[in-house]
């Protein structure tokens, strides 16, 4: 992940709970991952994101650029895009 210091849409990344030894919870191994292996690995990245100060910050950010991979705000890429579509089918008020 790419971090640019001088956008302070990004200034919540210093805060985030998933920084250091735990952010290998966040994405799937480079090698095949069995189901109750990934299954795991995201309950601990999600544990992670429960007590996060900038939880909110993190899921605002991976809908809006996207975020194909990982764990972000709690949500894994299954739960985003089911997110998005929902938010995206939502009735328009008029």
């Amino acid at each position: 992940m790419a971090i640019r210091r001088d956008n302070t849409e990004t200034d919540w990344l210093s805060s985030a709970a998933c920084r250091g030894p735990e952010a290998v919870a966040f994405y799937p191994p480079s090698s095949f991952e069995r189901k109750e292996l990934r299954l795991q690995r995201e309950r601990r990245a999600k544990a992670v994101c429960a007590q996060c100060v900038v939880r909110n910050e993190c899921l605002d950010h991976a809908l809006r650029t996207g975020e194909p991979h990982g764990i972000w705000g709690g949500l894994n890429e299954l739960e985003r895009r089911d997110l998005h579509v929902r938010h995206d089918h939502r009735p328009r008020g008029g």
